[in-house]
């Protein structure tokens, strides 16, 4: 007799989103992670009851955070910096006008850890979503208490930190069907301009 996994036999898990990176990353290849979609995978496939989506806080995004939380995030923000580079010769060329290169920069390293260790009695199974190997010693003592389901990355490139952990990781990259953000509203105004 086979046996069909029930939703309530699979371990509670929650997942500690790195946004920007995992953002970033899929833009990287070419398409835009449609969240909700994202959000409704990871409580389909891994029963994740809790999805904590760490981002840095720009007020002009609040509208973004809202959405974001009222899709069923748990959003934690960290304040950023504004941080000011002289741009390279051959960026200089690209900009005449100024010679400053403005990164605003939300590090939220800190937090996904702390939270992921604050959370460990509420939850049997972590999912670190992420590329950065500066969760390596997270990965690392989740793994060895056995409550590491999965580290996913947003593609091929994730860091060479993170290779002890082959057997852990999911590329997003290969999910783009089922995870892709379409925007019908563009593809109707360009048929509307077509046909005009």
């Amino acid at each position: 007799m086979i046996r069909v996994m029930k939703k309530a036999d699979k371990p509670v898990a929650y997942a500690f989103i790195d946004s920007q990176n995992l953002n970033l990353g899929i833009q990287k290849v070419g398409w835009k992670i449609d969240w909700k979609k994202f959000l409704n995978y990871l409580e389909k496939e891994y029963n994740v009851k809790k999805a904590y989506l760490f981002i840095g806080y720009v007020p002009e995004n609040e509208a973004m955070y809202e959405q974001l939380h009222d899709t069923g995030y748990l959003i934690v923000l960290k304040p950023t910096i504004e941080t000011v580079a002289k741009l390279t010769p051959e960026e200089s060329k690209q900009d005449a006008d100024d010679d400053r290169k403005v990164t605003v920069k939300g590090n939220i390293d800190a937090e996904l850890v702390l939270y992921a260790m604050k959370e460990m009695p509420n939850y049997q199974k972590a999912i670190i979503v992420s590329a950065d190997g500066d969760f390596y010693c997270l990965a690392e003592y989740l793994a060895e208490k056995k409550r590491l389901l999965h580290i996913m990355v947003p593609n091929w490139k994730y860091s060479t930190l993170l290779k002890p952990f082959e057997e852990y990781i999911v590329r997003l990259d290969q999910l783009r069907q089922k995870l892709e953000h379409k925007d019908f509203r563009r593809k109707r105004l360009n048929l509307s301009k077509r046909k005009a």
